[in-house]
């Protein structure tokens, strides 16, 4: 038994305790754990407004009208916040009426990273509809999945993404509107509608947004999550899910953006995708909504990533590990790179610490570097730290109005510095998996738990540690690739009998997927040929490259992959 006096921590953040600059700010005074052994936020409550997420965004949008809310990195063109808020809006009231858009209806977005996406996204939410994203480097295959699981009634994208789209629309054989947004002078697919016409029509007729009635508890966000090993699964967040998750990181002990005056605006970033949760709500809809500059990077290049950095006097970066583990080795990166930088948040995967030491070093100056933890299904964050923490290998407490159980196999509460699942109770957390009952039985405890499926250790002030996964995803540069997709796909090869993928370490990628592959009997087939037939079907980070043909899969008697045997065996 861990001695009770483990559990009586009167204050978890003791840098913050003795700065006078928080005095007046309200920690919680009872233990941080309680005798159950549930950790309690240190931080206050959160009050939730009772709005829609967009009437929360743009509450405050009479402060800022002029400053630039979104702008590419590449070509400098943006919007201020009164062009973004009038386009949306436009582009809202055409949704209903153009394309019969009602309340509820899923309107899918796949898009890269441009100053356009805020404003789709916001549109949608203007015009009672629920956002589902892709990811834009999607193949056919993929995007069909999701338009149907979705039941999508349009989907906005690029013009030299239209052939895609049109390709899952066959496969799937449904047929749905679809909007381009134009950034250039390239020409666009005929029987395309275009996101410029419909938001920049200065005719249109906005009344027609007062028939909306959505409430903060609808659901406003639909992304895919594979939540385990298997197949995405729609993630129904609401309104107040988002929202309670924007003012939690919005506490004055744990923000790490600025107030936005005359004087000031923070440059923020956008280099993580705008479709993942992560990048959607701390990127995207709480930067709109606290007014700050969002630089979108629509394609990833280290010396683009790099300059950008420095252009646009970035103040405040969202990361992922492979951005730290270039920003401390690039040999473009340097001192003056990162002049104007404040403050660097990690996430998606845990960092060691000798990583952000070496970043720091590059950087040479003092950088406030936390870590936070999240999930797709907690929209996103679950903890983060501390301003002035010097912790870096941990993720921090939990946020206001969050709990936290550490439990062993068995469900039973563990205590401080004991590895076991975490669980999470807040407002933050989903409302479920879409039309999955199955799906949500194992995700939820009986009294209302979220299941994270990942390991953690807590210590005795309730900071934590991720230690592992339960669930067996594989991390690709932050993202998910769930093996049972990929074993799937192995196994429509007419050569191919069963197989298994698992998550190898890889020095750039993080993880990797490395599968095993039994044949059928007098068939032969090259690792070569299976990875074309596996890689035509999936985006690159999915892409499997090392093959091992077995004789067997390791299974249990319930039929089980048993991937831990794989990798003693193997790797």
């Amino acid at each position: 038994m861990v001695a009770k006096n483990l559990f009586t921590v009167k204050r978890t953040l003791n840098s913050v305790k003795q700065s006078s600059k928080y005095s007046s700010i309200v920690i919680r005074e009872n233990s941080v754990w309680t005798q159950d052994r549930v950790i309690k936020s240190p931080f206050k409550d959160v009050e939730i407004p009772n709005l829609t997420l967009y009437d929360y965004v743009w509450q405050n949008l009479d402060r800022w009208p002029e400053r630039t809310a979104s702008v590419c990195a590449e070509t400098g063109r943006g919007y201020t916040y009164e062009q973004a808020f009038k386009l949306s809006n436009r582009f809202a009231a055409n949704l209903r009426t153009k394309f019969k858009i009602c309340d509820g209806d899923s309107v899918a977005v796949m898009l890269p990273n441009i100053p356009d996406y805020p404003l789709v996204a916001l549109g949608i939410l203007a015009a009672g509809g629920v956002i589902t994203s892709i990811n834009p480097n999607y193949t056919a295959h993929e995007v069909q999945r999701q338009l149907k699981m979705s039941e999508a009634k349009a989907i906005v994208t690029l013009p030299e993404t239209v052939p895609v789209i049109r390709e899952s629309l066959n496969i799937a054989k449904i047929n749905i509107p679809i909007i381009a947004v134009k950034r250039n002078d390239n020409p666009v697919p005929e029987g395309i509608a275009l996101f410029n016409e419909l938001s920049e029509d200065i005719h249109t007729d906005n009344s027609v947004l007062k028939q909306v009635r959505r409430q903060t508890n609808d659901i406003c966000f639909l992304p895919y999550s594979s939540g385990t090993t298997g197949l995405p699964k729609g993630v129904e967040l609401s309104h107040r899910n988002i929202i309670a998750n924007c003012e939690q990181i919005n506490d004055p002990i744990v923000a790490m953006h600025n107030e936005t005056t005359s004087t000031h605006q923070d440059s923020v970033m956008g280099v993580l995708p705008f479709f993942h949760i992560y990048a959607a709500t701390v990127l995207m809809f709480h930067k709109f909504s606290i007014g700050a500059k969002l630089v979108a990077l629509p394609k990833f290049q280290p010396e683009t990533f790099l300059k950008t950095i420095e252009k646009h006097k970035t103040n405040i970066l969202m990361v992922a590990p492979p951005l730290i583990l270039l920003m401390g080795s690039h040999s473009a990166a340097t001192e003056k790179t990162f002049e104007h930088v404040k403050s660097v948040c990690n996430g998606a995967a845990p960092l060691a610490a000798s990583d952000v030491e070496r970043f720091l070093q590059t950087a040479k100056h003092e950088i406030d570097f936390r870590q936070g933890y999240g999930l797709t299904e907690t929209s996103p964050t679950v903890t983060i730290g501390p301003k002035g923490s010097k912790q870096h290998a941990t993720t921090g407490p939990p946020v206001g109005s969050t709990e936290l159980r550490i439990v062993d196999i068995n469900l039973k509460n563990l205590g401080p510095n004991e590895t076991g699942e975490i669980l999470v109770r807040g407002p933050q957390v989903m409302r479920g998996y879409r039309d999955n009952p199955q799906a949500n039985k194992e995700a939820f405890t009986e009294d209302g738990w979220f299941r994270t499926g990942d390991l953690a250790v807590a210590d005795e002030n309730g900071i934590i540690t991720i230690a592992d996964r339960l669930k067996e995803l594989i991390k690709v540069k932050g993202f998910q690739v769930p093996p049972a997709e990929l074993e799937s796909l192995l196994r429509e090869h007419p050569s191919v009998n069963d197989a298994a993928v698992i998550g190898v370490p890889h020095q750039s990628k993080g993880e990797a997927p490395k599968a095993f592959v039994v044949l059928k009997d007098g068939h032969k087939c090259t690792e070569r040929q299976l990875s074309e037939f596996v890689n035509s079907k999936v985006a690159t980070y999915k892409h499997v490259d090392d093959i091992t043909f077995v004789d067997s899969i390791p299974k249990s008697a319930a039929g089980k992959i048993l991937r831990r045997v794989l990798k003693d065996q193997y790797c």
